[in-house]
């Protein structure tokens, strides 16, 4: 039964799962080819009595799967819960691209193996190791394992709409493309606006974003034995009650991308008391809907980032009509009054990092830190960022931390508008079911929690780590209103 621990809402089903024996053979070793064997599942989401497709492509003779259940395990990151025999490898033929929408499709390959996933795959986050025989060459296929039955506490959610948006493999994915575009236009012309499940990841050693936006907070939350269930977009999507069972949803990753049944759930979530974390910029950004491939059911995933282009547009809801962000038309729902922040613009990816300031150092989220009302965490900032938007948010709204992002590192029209931006980590509750809402207002949270290198100083990790527990332990105890209501402050600031 789960249990209130220092850290939040924890289980002994976690606890007992992470003092199994570790092993770090899921890392590959530096140097080690990661395209001399790739591939992809038939299935982004299973359940144990599932059966998942493999689809492999390697010059090598023979190789191997093997399958790691990722977590804590002592310090080693993973588990070994299950490997192949040696299995024939082919060169599979070249994957197909269709030009009216630059989609780059593997459904054309022929499957190498399905895994049957027994009682021994409970829920988690897996990574599947291709292994190519000769030591040639090594890769990943992510999965999530899931149990229908879960009521944990959190809520783990895997972001692989965005994983697949920015998955450039085949030379195509919705932010780039081959030829050439006019220049200073965009979105970029030459970027797809279909993209397919039905090919590998060419990022992340085949993971996708899962080991650098992902990982660290899956690692962190196992650590400290938190009861947590696991799901993806697309389990969402498909099973939108399945939000509802838990108290507290947390959004992964860089969790750009989202579907309208996926919103609507979180959404419905929300007004049952369920908490969400959005612990990274730009959550609920991209509008963009699925539909089936060849190989079944939402398999492609569709962003025309233009309104006017989508075939859709004017033959269905617009709703579904896929525009470059949720507030373009003809959709025109801005997701500024749900998450409580909105998108402002990204730090130059070679730009040193910013500093987060903290705007409120007596709020119950810095418990603990040593935090005071206008203390700094070096470098925290990177990448994208988010800010308050003072035309459309909830009243409640309290501003937790608010950062100044120097104009001359970062990308923003509203910065370039207005003379100055910020980053904003910020919160309010529910009125009606009492369910917290909190935007960290950076990409960076989750590296941040990865451990400190060794003999390194001014490392965020420990003070990242005790803010992250302050925030899991309301949230899991339920709707975050009960103990924490939002007390307004944005006026201060805006």
């Amino acid at each position: 039964m789960p249990f209130e621990g220092p850290y939040g809402v924890e289980s002994h089903r976690i606890e007992h799962e992470n003092a199994q024996p570790g092993t770090t053979a899921w890392e590959i070793p530096a140097g080690m080819s990661t395209v001399a064997i790739q591939g992809f599942a038939d299935h982004t989401y299973a359940a144990a009595g599932d059966a998942v497709g493999l689809y492999v492509t390697t010059p090598s003779r023979r190789f191997r799967v093997e399958a790691f259940r990722m977590g804590y395990y002592g310090g080693a990151g993973a588990r070994l819960v299950w490997r192949s025999n040696e299995i024939v490898g082919r060169t599979q033929p070249r994957c197909q691209t269709t030009n009216a929408t630059n989609t780059v499709s593997c459904d054309n390959w022929t499957p190498s193996l399905q895994l049957r996933l027994t009682s021994a795959f409970v829920q988690g986050d897996y990574l599947l190791k291709l292994v190519a025989g000769g030591g040639v060459g090594e890769s990943y296929v992510p999965l999530t394992v899931w149990d229908p039955t879960s009521h944990a506490a959190y809520l783990i959610k895997n972001d692989i709409y965005t994983w697949q948006a920015w998955n450039p493999y085949g030379g195509y994915d919705f932010y780039a493309g081959q030829g050439n575009c006019p220049a200073n236009v965009y979105p970029i012309c030459n970027r797809a606006r279909v993209v397919s499940f039905d090919r590998p990841y060419g990022s992340g050693d085949g993971a996708g974003d899962f080991l650098g936006n992902e990982y660290p907070l899956v690692r962190f939350a196992e650590q400290h034995n938190l009861d947590v269930a696991y799901a993806t977009d697309l389990t969402v999507q498909q099973h939108p009650s399945f939000a509802w069972a838990h108290r507290a949803l947390l959004s992964l990753g860089h969790d750009e991308c989202w579907s309208r049944t996926e919103r609507e759930a979180a959404i419905s979530a929300v007004a049952h008391g369920t908490n969400i974390v959005f612990f990274a910029a730009s959550p609920v950004l991209r509008h963009v809907r699925l539909q089936p491939s060849v190989l079944g059911p939402d398999r492609e995933e569709v962003d025309y980032r233009d309104g006017a282009a989508d075939p859709l547009n004017g033959n269905g809801s617009p709703l579904d009509v896929t525009g470059n962000t949720w507030s373009s038309p003809p959709a025109n729902w801005s997701e500024d009054s749900f998450v409580g922040a909105a998108y402002a613009g990204f730090l130059e990816p070679n730009a040193a990092p910013a500093d987060f300031t903290v705007a409120e150092g007596s709020a119950w989220i810095f418990n603990g830190t040593g935090l005071q009302t206008g203390s700094k965490i070096p470098g925290l900032l990177r990448s994208d960022f988010d800010h308050f938007e003072s035309s459309t948010h909830p009243s409640n709204e309290e501003i937790f931390a608010h950062s100044s992002i120097p104009l001359a590192q970062a990308q923003s029209q509203i910065g370039a508008s207005q003379g100055s931006i910020y980053s904003d980590m910020t919160y309010y509750t529910n009125p009606t079911s009492g369910a917290g809402i909190l935007d960290t207002g950076t990409n960076n949270w989750i590296p941040a929690l990865s451990p400190c290198p060794t003999g390194t100083t001014g490392c965020p990790a420990p003070t990242i780590s005790k803010i992250t527990d302050n925030l899991l332990r309301v949230f899991g105890a339920g709707p975050a209103a009960q103990k924490q209501p939002a007390t307004p402050n944005w006026q201060q600031y805006y």
